[in-house]
């Protein structure tokens, strides 16, 4: 019984190593090639809707002229012909890049985590530091 007493604090002391927090998991999506193709089809129907946009009295104010009714239906891509081809040349380009760079951020994120909860202890033991601003001055 008095053993049993003596390694009571031992066991204590020891619960807080063994119950440590694990880094946080990073998303598998990070990583999913499904992922990119998402993002990349998103991207595709994003820059079709930017060339459809209407900025011929954008066009008109820059160059300091008055707009005409040719102007109020101008787009993108009547201004600027064939760059719906160089749009899905580049993010054809792109892909490797954008899913090596997953690949990092996601390799990354747990180191990142962490500096991110060092920051908060630094800034918690700062706060607790400062002065109260309620306390009589002198």
């Amino acid at each position: 019984m008095r053993i049993a007493l003596a390694l009571l604090p031992l066991t204590m002391v020891a619960a807080p190593a063994v119950a440590a927090p694990q880094p946080p998991a990073v998303p598998p999506q990070l990583n999913d090639p499904a992922t990119l193709d998402r993002l990349t089809d998103a991207m595709q129907a994003l820059s079709q809707a930017m060339l459809n946009m209407p900025v011929g009295e954008i066009q008109a104010a820059v160059e300091g002229r008055p707009v005409t009714p040719a102007d109020r239906n101008r787009t993108l891509r009547e201004i600027e012909p064939g760059i719906d081809r160089d749009f899905a040349t580049q993010l054809a380009q792109a892909k490797p890049r954008v899913q090596a760079s997953m690949k990092a951020l996601s390799d990354a994120m747990p180191a990142m985590m962490k500096s991110l909860k060092d920051a908060k202890k630094a800034l918690d033991r700062a706060q607790a530091n400062m002065p109260d601003p309620t306390y009589p001055k002198r």
